[in-house]
């Protein structure tokens, strides 16, 4: 049977995050291809971690910088190796190669970190984020991994733009691969709360991910007042695993800013908003909560940064604003009109439609893969940069990790 490894930075949340629904995509994707899965990890699983081993997923703890690693992936020998982020590829990569040389190296980025990080510092510092510098050791670390590996999944055609424009990545390393989504029947939509049925702003986030925290701070502090000062009705139904003392601390009842914390169900709490508010003023990758809230017909009120590689010419929806005031006069100009509420959620199950509807990417995907590990050979030389940079890291990054597994023994 043919034989995947996952090397996981975590134990997959898809309740959580969307790096969850993502990873759960990809398992998805080559259980339909037949394959044996392992999904080896060094963090433990958590109380909201999916039960991989209920799928007939095979896990397997394992160390950093320890020899059972390879002990482990030589007796395994897979044919194709999944590196959950470019973190796990610096800390197994060279070991990956090592042992199993033919083994197709697959690395999902989830996001660009060295793009969020660079965007982050920006708001930090108060230089545009447009005007960010992008040429970071961070990237230098990550544009490393994506080259040492066959192929890079990359989530976002904006991501995808930076890498091959600014950095002449060639296209044959990158393969574009969004959050891929079910576009609602007609029946589900029929059945959705209607305009008048739904109240409320809505948003969502992780908080253990810095541009969800950024985000909901900017709301209390800049954008919220605002709308409650035109809206005095309503309330802001705030969302998200891992919330700490300090995000707790902004519930306040008076104001109608309420920390609501995890959601176990995600669609029914957004479909039963009016608006979902995602003031994201950095970050990378696709906005999983902005797909969710089109697929539960709830329109948006964003950033530039928030829509970046969703809807590309296709009208949003709902609306982009980059200003606190903006952001709130497009909030609440798009609550209180039905008429262009409803085609805000129109545009929305296009947008779906036409660039995320899982049938749009999964056999291409399928048949990607499989020429690209019959042709693998070739493919590896065409990408000396690649062999050059495994070359130096198996002697720097080995040697150092051998240094401190001699260390901790």
């Amino acid at each position: 049977m043919k034989t995947l490894l996952i090397i996981g930075h975590t134990y997959p949340e898809p309740t959580t995050t969307a790096a969850g629904i993502r990873m759960m995509q990809l398992i998805s994707l080559f259980n339909e291809q037949d394959f044996d899965i392992t999904f080896a990890c060094t963090a433990l699983p958590s109380e909201k971690s999916v039960e991989l081993s209920d799928m007939g997923i095979n896990l397997q703890s394992i160390q950093l910088n320890h020899s059972s690693f390879d002990e482990f992936i030589g007796l395994l020998k897979p044919i194709i190796v999944l590196f959950d982020r470019y973190i796990t590829e610096e800390q197994f990569g060279w070991r990956v190669a090592e042992q199993c040389p033919e083994a197709m190296r697959i690395l999902d980025t989830e996001d660009l970190h060295f793009l969020r990080k660079a965007r982050e510092e920006a708001i930090n510092k108060n230089p545009p984020v447009k005007d960010v510098n992008l040429f970071s050791e961070n990237a230098k670390r990550e544009l490393a991994s994506i080259y040492r590996c066959d192929v890079s999944l990359i989530i976002s055609e904006a991501e995808l733009e930076i890498l091959q424009q600014d950095f002449k990545i060639e296209k044959s390393l990158l393969y574009y691969l969004p959050l891929l989504e079910e576009t609602p029947s007609k029946d589900e939509i029929d059945n959705m709360p209607s305009f008048e049925e739904r109240k409320d702003f809505i948003t969502i986030g992780n908080f253990l991910h810095a541009p969800n925290v950024d985000s909901v701070k900017y709301l209390k502090k800049e954008i919220w007042p605002l709308i409650k000062k035109q809206l005095p009705d309503t309330q802001l139904h705030i969302y998200g695993a891992y919330a700490n003392d300090k995000i707790l601390a902004l519930n306040d009842i008076k104001s109608g800013f309420l920390i609501k914390g995890w959601a176990e169900d995600v669609d029914a709490v957004m479909s039963k908003s009016k608006i979902c508010l995602a003031p994201l003023r950095f970050g990378a990758g696709l906005k999983g909560k902005l797909l969710n809230a089109m697929k539960n017909g709830t329109p948006s009120i964003t950033t530039s940064i928030g829509c970046e590689g969703i809807n590309a010419n296709l009208p949003f929806s709902g609306n982009i604003a980059d200003t606190a005031q903006d952001f709130a006069k497009a909030a609440v100009a798009l609550y209180s009109s039905k008429t262009n509420w409803l085609q805000a959620q129109q545009n929305g199950f296009n947008i779906i439609e036409k660039r995320f509807r899982r049938e749009l990417f999964s056999e291409e995907f399928k048949n990607h893969m499989h020429l690209l590990q019959k042709n693998l050979i070739r493919h590896r030389k065409d990408n000396f940069i690649g062999q050059i940079l495994q070359h130096h890291t198996l002697k720097s990054t080995k040697y150092m990790s051998k240094w401190i597994q001699e260390k901790n023994s």
